[in-house]
């Protein structure tokens, strides 16, 4: 009865967090009828790649058309061959205007088939498509120069009556201003997220504008009164964070909201990046690529346009999982718990409750990063290793409170899935130190590892006295190796990666060309990526999952007398 009672009690207190820190979030004025003026579309879905030339099927676009009649004025296209040739006859079903795109790109045949396409669209349908855009980041992507691109651009503007442009990032025209002439309104990308110095989403509509204005005073310069439009503009809800720039659903929202007030104080045109999220863009870009979509990949709403917003809709249904799992434990160890005194029927369960919560979110956002199969057998590998980990923590937990010597089978396996656990988490910290720009900081990994060291530590202090041998990790996990100067070694392995983690995200600020040229003090360009480094919340918290696995090895390897007895 009593097990019953703290258990009721603890799960009760585990759905009072949940909630309390998942309520819905003011973000900002209402978009009015909660409908934009434009949003780029590209109707890609799980298992389908314009790489791989993998096409949705014309249903697929007419249903994604038909979804978006409600969100949006305007689609921004990208491709006018192929599979999306049938956009326009779509959208016009649909009451849709379009900006369409022709893909510029390395093969020299398929960007002629490109531009025939999108001439034929063009004048094929002057009622849905108002403007057409030749090339995207063409120039940023290194894939054509300037003058190939200038024809290109040139032969279209005399086949066509619409206006035509070229988008790309705004420093590419800062960097090619004569493309400003050949254009008939210019198309700028603007990404406070991507930016060499990244924009913290509260500043970010503020960045927008000033970045307009500059872009529009060197146009005056070139081409008086020339429009300019916002051709892409958008914020991550998931992925790595950059800087202070931090993806979340809650600030893709409040900077979308905040982007369209800005454009309405300033009749800028924008168009919102993106409709859908791309899941085929998770190769290229990681995580971050494939989450800026108004839609998930399988056509479920990120967030709203009008209202408050949740960050996890899914935090109750969460909940529920991991509260079940907390009953299924608590039954099998019901029996063992019997005698213990309440502190201590207390302390398990409390520590069982924090490993099933983070078990069950891990596991869902595990899953709900991985698009393909082999992405998706990945994050079934680590689910696995999760549960595997916590059972195993669970039960030498149990262990400890009872006093109880752990089965040495159980403490061999604790010991070996935690070696592999440092070895994946070893090669994830290597990847962001070298490049990590597309690579999400893999807390999937390391959290419920990590949360499970210290609550053993816990544990064990508890039970006998506060002494540093509580945290070495043969104590905690109850092993007890021939040779234990191995984790010593393991332990200034991990100082050593997350050092160059920091060394590495500090370089990958100093070396962007853009903040070079806003910083050309060397020491000050220094003292702010290594400011932008250290209050990354992300890093930091990687760092101190690995200062935890560092410190708990070290320890281990460096104290030669245990206090206390090593169950």
């Amino acid at each position: 009865m009593k097990i019953a009672l703290f258990a009721t009690l603890i799960i009760l207190l585990n759905g009072l967090f949940g909630y309390l820190t998942n309520m819905p979030q003011v973000v900002g004025l209402d978009v009015p009828n909660g409908k934009l003026n434009s949003l780029s579309f590209a109707p890609f879905r799980e298992g389908q790649n314009p790489i791989l030339e993998q096409f949705p099927t014309p249903e697929q676009i007419d249903e994604d058309l038909k979804l978006l009649a409600d969100k949006t004025h305007t689609i921004r296209t990208y491709s006018s061959s192929k599979g999306m040739k049938v956009i326009p006859e779509l959208a016009r079903k649909h009451g849709l205007k379009i900006i369409q795109g022709a893909w510029v790109g390395f093969v020299k045949k398929d960007i002629r088939t490109e531009i025939e396409e999108l001439v034929y669209a063009a004048n094929t349908y002057p009622d849905v498509i108002k403007r057409v855009i030749v090339g995207n980041e063409v120039l940023l992507r290194g894939e054509r120069t300037p003058e190939e691109l200038v024809e290109y651009i040139r032969e279209v503007k005399s086949r066509v009556k619409q206006p035509v442009s070229y988008a790309d990032v705004w420093s590419m025209y800062m960097q090619h201003p004569d493309l400003i002439k050949e254009v008939d309104f210019i198309t700028i990308h603007i990404l406070p997220y991507w930016e060499d110095e990244p924009i913290p989403v509260e500043k970010a509509p503020a960045h927008i504008e000033r970045i307009y204005r500059q872009v529009q005073k060197e146009a005056e310069t070139i081409s008086p009164g020339k429009p300019i439009l916002i051709g892409e503009s958008g914020w991550p809800a998931v992925g790595r964070q950059r800087g202070w720039a931090i993806p979340s659903v809650v600030n893709e929202a409040a900077f979308t909201r905040g982007l369209l007030k800005v454009a309405a104080d300033n009749q800028f045109d924008v168009n919102i990046v993106e409709a859908f999220n791309q899941s085929w863009k998770s190769e290229l870009e990681g995580v971050v690529g494939a989450n800026w979509g108004l839609f998930s990949v399988d056509r479920k709403e990120v967030f709203p346009l009008t209202g408050k917003v949740h960050e996890n809709v899914k935090w109750f249904d969460q909940f529920v999982v991991a509260s079940l799992i907390m009953v299924l434990v608590v039954f099998c160890y019901a029996k063992k718990l019997q005698n213990l005194s309440s502190t201590k029927v207390m302390t398990f369960l409390v520590f069982v409750q924090i490993l099933c919560a983070f078990l069950v979110f891990q596991a869902d956002k595990s899953w709900y990063t991985s698009y393909d199969v082999m992405q998706r057998l990945k994050a079934v590998l680590i689910i696995l290793l999760n549960i595997v980990v916590s059972g195993l923590l669970i039960y030498r937990a149990n262990n400890l409170l009872v006093g109880a010597v752990t089965n040495k089978n159980i403490t061999t396996a604790l010991n070996l899935v935690y070696l592999v656990v440092i070895t994946l988490a070893l090669y994830k910290t290597y990847l962001l130190a070298v490049d990590g720009r597309y690579v999400s900081f893999p807390f999937e990994l390391v959290v419920i590892p990590v949360v499970g060291l210290v609550g053993l530590g816990c544990i064990r202090s508890f039970i006998g006295q506060i002494a540093l041998s509580n945290l070495n990790f043969n104590g905690l996990i109850g092993y007890s190796p021939k040779y234990s100067q191995q984790n010593k070694q393991i332990a200034w392995l991990i100082l050593f990666y997350a050092v160059g983690l920091v060394i590495g995200e500090i370089r990958a600020f100093m070396v962007g060309r853009d903040f070079i040229e806003a910083y050309p003090d060397l020491g000050e360009r220094l003292g702010l990526a290594v400011t932008f480094t250290l209050t990354n919340c992300q890093l930091l918290g990687w760092l101190l999952c690995l200062a935890v696995l560092t410190l708990s090895f070290l320890v281990s390897g460096s104290l030669k007398q245990m206090h206390g007895r090593n169950l």
